[in-house]
């Protein structure tokens, strides 16, 4: 029996193993592409069936440390790529059997208080998962008033978003923000004093920074595009989502790509996106985390696990999906 390769810390937990195993059968054999390598438990999981092999990305330098305990183990079944995974195009051969995507935000870069993606951090404003362009206290610090709000209505959902910017320039006028308690302190002051609720007052305008460091919109919609050109007719995309955006844009492109999706009336033109199908009939179900899985780690609980087949079709571009979602894209490309 192998050695167990350990994580970076024990309090790793990979969200939904058994369900992304039985959907990616690697007891069939085959090449797997680890999209969001992080403590490396699918890679390790999968590389648990003999004939497997397993491309990893990640643009985390922790997982670049962890993966080479994993190249060492299995130099001829195991290969990291320290990339972004919308580049997968430019380092991938061949075709996959199943392309994994682990969207959230890992227990090695929360729990890390000095990278500042916790508001109970008392460190600088980063928020940057790797091969990043800026930091959140760049965009904080650097941005308009409307484009902070922009940013933290979109990307976070935060109804209260334009006090929230308008209070973070007008602190900023007076001393620059650099320390992630001092943002916490503008969003509890501009937010009105709701006790009962359960959400920190900061999470929301936590998540539209982080997304926006990380263009992580951007990243998700070329990511499973390029994954999908890679994919074997009848290999699986798996795409586990922690927020109703990311979730709102896997369920499209498996949908409205797909084999069994019909034209909402017949006296509606057709165009050519509509005839692209590159999966076969999505039967758009949603695994969940079980109770089990919630008792060992409560984190994953917002966690949605969607899946597709590649059909037999030619891959032809989705032009469509990044037509449907530009509104996201665009915000992403703001200058900092």
């Amino acid at each position: 029996m192998e050695k167990q390769i350990s994580s970076l810390e024990p309090s790793h937990f990979p969200v939904m193993l058994d369900e992304v195993i039985k959907i990616s059968s690697p007891s069939a054999k085959g090449k797997y592409i680890d999209c969001t390598f992080g403590g490396g438990g699918y890679s390790k999981e999968i590389l648990k069936f003999p004939e497997t092999h397993v491309e990893a990305f990640d643009r985390d330098e922790k997982a670049l440390k962890i993966s080479k305990k994993f190249e060492k183990k299995f130099p001829h079944r195991f290969k990291f790529h320290h990339n972004r995974f919308s580049k997968l195009d430019k380092v991938l051969k061949g075709s996959a059997d199943a392309i994994i995507f682990d969207l959230g935000l890992s227990s090695i870069q929360l729990d890390d208080h000095d990278r500042g993606f916790s508001f109970k951090s008392k460190k600088k404003l980063d928020m940057s998962m790797g091969l990043n362009e800026f930091t959140a206290s760049d965009v904080i610090n650097n941005l308009s008033e409307t484009n902070l709000r922009s940013i933290i209505k979109i990307l976070g959902d935060e109804k209260e978003a334009s006090i929230i910017a308008k209070n973070i320039v007008k602190f900023r006028k007076l001393k620059k923000i650099i320390y992630t308690n001092d943002l916490v302190k503008i969003i509890e002051k501009s937010k009105k004093k709701i006790y009962k609720k359960k959400i920190n007052p900061s999470t929301k305008t936590f998540q539209a920074l982080r997304i926006f460091v990380n263009k992580e919109i951007t990243e998700l919609i070329y990511g499973i595009i390029k994954a999908t050109k890679f994919l074997k007719p009848g290999g699986k995309i798996l795409v586990i989502s922690f927020h109703s955006i990311e979730d709102k844009i896997v369920k499209y492109f498996f949908n409205f790509f797909s084999n069994n999706k019909s034209r909402s009336s017949r006296y509606i033109p057709d165009n050519e996106d509509m005839n692209i199908r590159l999966f076969d009939n999505y039967k758009n179900r949603v695994f969940r985390p079980t109770k089990n899985e919630l008792d060992k780690n409560n984190r994953s609980r917002s966690a949605k696990l969607r899946f597709a087949t590649r059909s037999k079709s030619e891959f032809e571009y989705p032009y469509e999906l990044i037509k449907k979602f530009k509104k996201y894209l665009d915000l992403e490309d703001i200058d900092v």
